[in-house]
């Protein structure tokens, strides 16, 4: 029943095609008509350039020659003599095109070869034919679908192309079965009937000039081996193979000038050198990686030396080939413990070199200069780090993102930046790796070990690129920054940040957890101060700004409040020598210099509550700095540091709230700033109701009679000078009142 139904559905389909072609070759004839009677009114010598219509300047069907009369150029109506500009298009959309137009060929010359596929199972089920006769019809299909290509390519190139593409990979397919399955054929035989037939696509390609059929070819060069393949590693006579291969297209690219036929190549070159160098890491293998670096650099460089222009696939290539040589030659070399690991960097870095001179004594520092002086620069930095020990992947996609971002920034072409979007997080992730060795690693040197050179690699890079971001941005005149850049700018700080805290942290481990604690603590706020200190130069936002300084204040109170008291308690423990105090005192410095310089000169303080924030954080590390040096002062172990810290806290604490609370509202009328106000009466009024709710009922009479004088003097005092402050203050306004009276009359 099956049958029947699959005959007749074949019966429609071919009635249906038979009634569309006959409609395409009407329209065919109809349009040839009308192109006959165009070239017809052209001919006649009465028709002048001012008669012409602009309706009668048709373009010629794709149907037609591409000949053209050059008596048609001179009727074209007020054509205009000055050149076209040129538009940069993205190189991506040939592709793209070619997709679209052509999905539904290349969809169904893959359904044909699974049908033919699945009749030839259907028939080895029902033992209608032989193990030699079914690869015989294979064989024979592959030969009518070419043939059938072969008659189409006049009219219909792009699908005869695809037609022969397929019948050329039913022959690949129906070879691979008969030496597998079948076992018609040894080894050697297999390989040189797939190998035939690279070579007669090869051919075919150059003789029909279609890109697209040679495409189809090399993937079938290329995937031959594997159909053939019994699972033994001959890499020898395999890559000796792929080596022609590779010449050979090589040869057609300069002929045709084709680049797609190149980045085939390179992919699936690329792919097994990569196997092999993973599988079994061999000094032959060395040879191989140089021969394709210099095949596909020559490839990459065939339009800089015939038109002196490096296009956008053509730079691609040349960091990719760069990249990817330098990952598994370094490997190879690591494996086997061969030294010197840098001398491939500076073999390629000496090519590029030569290629930089050969620009610079032209006088020329276009787009090849800048690319070439780039890929030089990397490799050179690459040799320098690997020099060093560090990380090789870590290392060279650093320093590719930053060689991406150069490039985009000379060419101006979009997927430069699209690259180093996609490889800049890669980069952080193959860091974040490298940083896991601090785990296991033992006896590390302070800065000059391998994880912390292969951090230094990553910084140098990341600095040139926030360098990069913000000359462009400059360049461009753009006032905001897009959010993958702000999110770029943000990951490359976290990323220097993070650096040097873990070597900082890895040297200092065997310290008690509080040191380790404070000093890491300490480390930020140095590290946010700096930030803020150069936020100009470094193009940092208001945005960013206002939050990097609610940080620093917030890590000013937790690292003088809990961090340093638990390092006073180590001290009194012995744990901690007195000396490592000092140390934390330390951040008073940036404290001071943010509160007096960098904030005035910021946008921070209109919001009421940065005033807020920056008394809090004076507040508390006045009063925890002098509870801490109390204790330590009148404390010899920790139980008696108990008691100090009590009697601190009801006794000199209100007075030194007090005192601070006065600061605050003298700065408030000083500078008329009613929010330092507010602070000071507010810290009063929570000094009160301590004093009075809690400590006055905690004290013995001497220090309540102590506290309670102390304070009412410093109030009183406080008091009486405010009021001399407001007098003076009201004073000045009246004379400044009376002057402007003065100079009116």
């Amino acid at each position: 029943m099956n049958e029947y139904i699959a005959v007749i559905l074949i019966i429609v389909i071919a009635i249906i095609f038979n009634n569309l072609n006959t409609k395409i070759r009407k329209l065919e004839k109809e349009v040839s008509d009308l192109n006959s009677k165009i070239n017809k009114k052209d001919l006649q010598p009465e028709i002048t350039q001012e008669a012409v219509p602009a309706e009668e300047t048709i373009t010629s069907s794709p149907l037609q020659t591409h000949t053209q009369d050059p008596r048609r150029e001179t009727i074209i109506p007020n054509e205009s003599t000055e050149p076209t500009p040129t538009i940069q298009k993205d190189w991506l959309n040939p592709v793209f095109e070619f997709l679209k137009q052509n999905i539904l060929t290349v969809i169904g010359i893959f359904t044909l070869v699974l049908g033919i596929g699945y009749f030839v199972k259907y028939a080895i089920d029902k033992n209608w034919i032989g193990e030699t006769a079914r690869a015989g019809i294979g064989l024979c299909t592959g030969a009518v679908i070419m043939l059938t290509g072969h008659f189409l390519r006049k009219n219909y190139k792009t699908f005869a192309s695809i037609i022969t593409g397929g019948g050329i990979a039913v022959l690949y397919f129906t070879i691979t079965i008969a030496f597998r399955e079948y076992h018609l054929f040894t080894q050697n035989t297999a390989f040189v009937i797939t190998s035939v037939i690279t070579a007669v696509s090869i051919a075919l390609s150059y003789y029909y000039r279609s890109e697209v059929l040679i495409i189809f070819s090399l993937i079938g060069g290329f995937t031959a081996p594997l159909m053939i393949s019994t699972g033994e590693s001959n890499y020898l006579f395999l890559f000796t193979y792929f080596t022609l291969l590779n010449i050979g297209m090589l040869v057609t690219a300069f002929l045709q000038h084709w680049k797609s036929v190149g980045w085939t190549a390179f992919i699936f070159t690329s792919i097994y050198l990569l196997y092999w160098t993973a599988d079994l890491p061999d000094l032959l293998s060395i040879a191989f990686y140089l021969i394709s670096y210099i095949i596909f650099y020559i490839f990459a460089l065939q339009d800089y030396f015939r038109k002196n222009e490096l296009s956008v696939p053509d730079i691609l290539m040349l960091a990719l080939i760069n990249g990817s040589s330098i990952i598994g030659l370094t490997y190879i070399f690591n494996e086997l413990e061969y030294e010197p690991v840098i001398i491939f960097p500076l073999i390629f870095a000496l090519v590029n070199a030569i290629l930089v001179f050969r620009e610079y004594g032209k006088r020329n520092s276009g787009t090849p200069f800048s690319v070439f002086a780039g890929i030089t620069i990397s490799l050179i930095t690459i040799a320098v780090a690997l020099q060093f020990k560090a990380h090789l992947i870590t290392s060279v996609w650093a320093i590719e993102a930053t060689l991406l971002l150069f490039i985009w920034k000379k060419t101006g072409h979009q997927i430069f930046k699209t690259c180093f979007y996609i490889l800049f997080p890669l980069v952080i992730f193959a860091q974040v790796i490298t940083w896991c060795e601090y785990f296991n690693a033992k006896d590390l040197s302070i800065v000059f070990n391998p994880v912390f050179l292969t951090s230094l690699v990553t910084i140098a890079s990341i600095g040139i690129n926030l360098y990069l971001l913000k000359n462009i941005n400059k360049e461009a005149e753009a006032k905001t920054h897009t959010f993958f850049e702000d999110l770029i700018t943000m990951a490359s700080y976290g990323v220097i940040y993070s650096a040097i805290l873990l070597e900082i942290v890895y040297h200092i481990n065997t310290m008690p957890w509080t040191a380790i604690v404070n000093v890491g603590l300490l480390y930020s706020i140095c590290y946010i101060f700096i930030l803020l200190l150069f936020r100009k130069k470094l193009g940092i936002a208001n945005d960013l700004q206002n939050g990097l300084i609610y940080l620093f204040f917030f890590l000013i109170m937790i690292n003088i409040s809990a961090s340093t008291s638990s390092v006073v308690s180590d001290i009194l423990s012995k744990q901690l020598q007195n000396s490592f105090y000092i140390l934390h005192l330390l951040q008073w410095l940036p404290f001071i210099y943010v509160t007096l310089k960098i904030i005035p000169d910021t946008a921070f303080h209109p919001s009421k509550a940065s005033y807020w924030i920056v008394s809090l954080a004076f507040i508390v590390s006045v009063s925890c700095e002098l509870h801490h040096l109390y204790v330590l002062a009148t404390s010899h172990n920790v139980a008696e540091s108990y008691a100090a810290k009590n009697h601190f806290n009801i006794l000199y604490l209100p007075i030194i709230w007090t005192l601070l609370a006065s600061i605050l509202i003298y700065i408030g009328l000083r500078k008329n700033i009613q929010e330092y106000n507010k602070v000071g009466f507010a810290l009063i009024g929570l000094m009160v109701l301590k004093l009075y709710g809690y400590d006055v009922w905690q004290m013995d009479n001497i220090s309540r009679i102590s506290a309670f004088i102390a304070l009412g003097v410093i109030l009183l005092l406080s008091s009486f000078t405010f009021q001399r402050l407001k007098n003076i203050i009201r004073n000045m306004v009246d004379t400044k009142k009376s002057n402007e009276e003065n100079q009116d009359l």
